[in-house]
């Protein structure tokens, strides 16, 4: 006698993150209607919640349509490594500007340690070049377009 097994076609795991962007879209398009700064130029400061709201809208809608078809890919296995890497740039990130370090030493610090995560190994260059990046970003906000950073030894400097 043959059995045949009826399989579910849903992919459940989908149809979460499907329902979990669809509420997060909501709760944005929400906050966007109550807001009630307006602009008399342009867009106005509620543009940018409309776009994010649709655009969460659609990836859960994509993500409805992807659980009925194929289904997410399966994961590959977690690199255990690049996640604590990732984590202590964070770490460091959060702990160097509330301890005062700076915008740009905060940067240097998440910009290596996020390179290293994706396996570089020079990690001293790393940190140049992000301290370097830091620097240009913080001259740009800063000197250009007026607007204040959180400050440390280096941004005392300037």
């Amino acid at each position: 006698m043959n059995q045949d097994v009826t399989r579910s076609r849903v992919d459940w795991p989908a149809l979460v993150v499907a329902a979990l962007l669809l509420i997060a879209a909501a709760l944005v398009f929400y906050d966007a209607r109550s807001q009630t700064i307006v602009s008399t130029y342009g867009l106005g400061p509620t543009a940018m919640p409309y776009l994010v709201s649709t655009v969460l809208a659609i990836l859960g809608l994509s993500h409805v349509v992807v659980a009925f078809r194929e289904g997410l890919p399966k994961p590959e296995a977690v690199d255990s490594n690049a996640i604590l890497w990732l984590a202590g740039g964070l770490i460091g990130l959060i702990a160097c500007i509330g301890l005062g370090g700076g915008f740009i030493i905060a940067t240097a610090i998440v910009f290596s340690c996020t390179a290293r995560s994706f396996g570089r190994q020079a990690l001293a260059i790393d940190f140049g070049i992000g301290t370097v990046l830091g620097l240009s970003i913080f001259l740009l906000f800063s000197k250009l377009l007026q607007l204040t950073l959180p400050s440390g030894p280096l941004e005392n400097l300037f």
